[in-house]
């Protein structure tokens, strides 16, 4: 009996919501009906798209400062396209390093790194910064010098072989090693960071590594000054034209020659800061 009771009370409490219900979607039907036959009836307005912003080829510009095996370095980019970037470099560094000693010889050195290219850097996945860079120098003029001395009166080797030289007039010479036998020289490179960030902003920190196709390096070693002579120091000659000192050098350095011959594939890992900027307005499209 309680529960016909409460069952009653419920359908009662409910009457009321299912009548309002009813009638509500009856008027929404009938607003529908009576605007599609009137002709007035109004979609609702899609969302206004922004125009697509377009970056015109050549519109932006990059420098930047680095280090790496082939010196200080200064580069320029500008962007081709979406993918694709134009970069300029130039490299420099000059040291000097003394009594270096080494089979006897007191060595004073001095490395010159001048070179210039250009590179192509693709961006495979614009968005991100992973780059391939085929280039080019154009320009390379690395290279080192050096003199060679020897104190009077002590011992030298070359190729295993000693010799003495003369107290009075000690033996010495001039050595280059030329890093360019290949002029120009072509690059391949890949690295991280666009120096012209394609999601805005103006810094970027770039990061390279690869190789540069210089060619084998060339050295070249002569002994023109000084006398050898016996181990007592007597029976002297001139080193410039001795026979068993010069046929020794040369085996000599073409020992030196065999090590520096990796470095015909030179290594390149730089890393640097750039700053980028627009040098003419993008349209839309």
């Amino acid at each position: 009996m309680k529960r016909t009771a409460l069952l009653l009370t419920l359908s009662m409490l409910a009457a009321p919501l299912v009548l309002l219900a009813e009638s509500s979607s009856y008027s929404t039907s009938n607003a529908i009906e009576e605007s599609a036959s009137s002709g007035s009836f109004v979609k609702p307005a899609s969302p206004i798209k922004a125009p697509a912003t377009y970056i015109k080829p050549l519109s932006r510009v990059a420098f930047g400062v680095g280090f790496s095996p082939l010196g200080i370095n200064v580069q320029a980019a500008t962007n081709l396209n979406r993918y694709l970037n134009l970069r300029a470099s130039g490299n420099a560094f000059n040291y000097n390093v003394n009594n270096i000693s080494t089979n006897g010889f007191n060595v004073d050195a001095k490395l010159n790194l001048a070179s210039a290219g250009a590179s192509l850097d693709l961006y495979p996945f614009p968005s991100h910064g992973f780059r391939i860079s085929p280039g080019v120098l154009f320009y390379n003029h690395n290279s080192a010098d050096a003199t060679y001395s020897v104190q009077g009166g002590t011992t030298f080797m070359l190729n295993g072989v000693p010799f003495y030289t003369s107290t009075s007039d000690p033996v010495k010479g001039v050595g280059s090693l030329s890093l360019h036998t290949q002029n120009p020289a072509f690059t391949a490179t890949t690295g991280w960071g666009n120096m012209i960030p394609r999601r805005g902003g103006h810094l970027s920190f770039p990061f390279e590594v690869g190789v540069a196709f210089i060619g084998s390096p060339a050295l070249d070693i002569a002994l023109n000054s000084g006398q050898v002579c016996n181990t007592l120091g007597q029976f002297c000659v001139d080193v410039a034209t001795d026979q068993i000192v010069q046929s020794n050098l040369k085996l000599q350095v073409a020992k030196y020659q065999k090590d520096l011959d990796p470095l015909k594939t030179y290594p390149i890992v730089s890393f640097g800061v750039a700053y980028s900027f627009k040098i003419r307005p993008d349209s839309t499209r």
